[in-house]
């Protein structure tokens, strides 16, 4: 099998000859893998799976600061410490002035520009196009998390319009995105935090569900796959993931998802995609141990399909460098 073969043998929950795996690096590790390695070039060799292409324009982000930069919304983001994502800074949407906000445009051909040129050299990869901060994240981004989270109780009307205008334009991009001959898109939410399900459940069901259900069901009508990223430990909404027509549920975190558990529970419904711990095990586990719960994944999770071995986050800088060149090596050698 070729590393596209594997991917779509396991998410019909077959078993591939190799389980299928995807590495990804912050910017604070990827120094040091190459430092390890003695090779600027290392990631080319790792053997990926998956070829994520993104939905963002051209020049979607600009520095307006000093480690402050702009994205194609308005927001703000402060990198000085985080500079990978940052932290927002800045209040763009509030009930008073929501109907003048102008979303960016979604049909700007310049993000999905890229997409003729990969999918004509896609060689042995499988392609996913990764749709981040897509319904709630999207929200507070605009509007502020307490703003958000605090409206779901007492401005029930602002929410559900503000989610709205999300949606609308999530629904354009989706329908742009899914006109290529890509096999997935991967959106991101991060609805989780280490304890629970950050606005819980109920609420969850009034706001999130139903918008994924209408995203989600475009990309099933077109004949491609739903990822799905939340953070946390959102255990409980599995059954509801199902029901929206999610296929891939990331990052699949051991320290808030039992794995095991979960595979046994839903892994005839639901693949996974991640599972090796990125806060204790990479950071702090020794190389045997690294192999060990590597190989244990691969067997177990792994088993009859449904799984992609991976971090369950892009590899934070905390990680020790052998650790991660210990798990790089079990996933290149099944």
């Amino acid at each position: 099998m070729n590393n596209r073969e594997r991917v779509v043998t396991a998410l019909a929950h077959r078993q591939p000859d190799k389980t299928p795996y995807n590495i990804e690096f912050t910017s604070k590790i990827y120094p040091k893998m190459v430092a390890y390695y003695g090779d600027p070039e290392f990631a080319s060799q790792l053997g990926n799976c998956l070829r994520v292409l993104g939905c963002e324009p051209k020049n979607s982000w600009r520095e307006v600061r000093p480690n402050i930069w702009r994205d194609q919304f308005g927001v703000e983001w402060d990198q000085h410490v985080d500079k990978d994502i940052g932290v927002v800074c800045n209040q763009l949407v509030t009930p008073e002035n929501m109907d003048a906000y102008q979303f960016p445009d979604p049909d700007d051909p310049t993000r999905y520009a890229s997409y003729d040129h990969v999918l004509a050299e896609r060689g042995e990869q499988y392609i996913v196009v990764n749709y981040g901060f897509s319904l709630f994240e999207r929200a507070w981004t605009l509007a502020g998390e307490e703003n958000i989270l605090m409206g779901m109780v007492s401005n029930k009307k602002f929410v559900h319009a503000l989610m709205d205008q999300i949606l609308e334009f999530n629904l354009r991009i989706i329908r742009n995105v899914c006109r290529y001959d890509v096999d997935a898109l991967m959106f991101g939410d991060d609805w989780g935090y280490q304890r629970g399900v950050v606005m819980g459940p109920k609420l969850w069901r009034e706001f999130i569900k139903p918008r994924l259900q209408q995203m989600y069901a475009v990309v099933k009508s077109s004949g491609k796959l739903v990822f799905i990223h939340s953070c946390g430990k959102v255990f409980e909404l599995f059954p509801d993931l199902i029901e929206c027509g999610v296929d891939v549920f990331n990052p699949f975190q051991p320290e808030v998802i039992d794995v095991y558990e979960a595979k046994r529970n839903y892994g005839d419904r639901l693949s996974f995609y991640g599972g090796i711990s990125t806060q204790q095990l990479l950071p702090y586990g020794s190389v045997s141990e690294v192999k060990d719960t590597v190989r244990r994944l691969i067997d177990r999770v792994g088993k009859n399909g449904g799984y992609i071995a991976a971090p369950a986050h892009s590899i934070p800088g905390d990680a020790k460098p052998e650790n991660v060149a210990a798990m790089i090596e079990v996933l290149k050698h099944q």
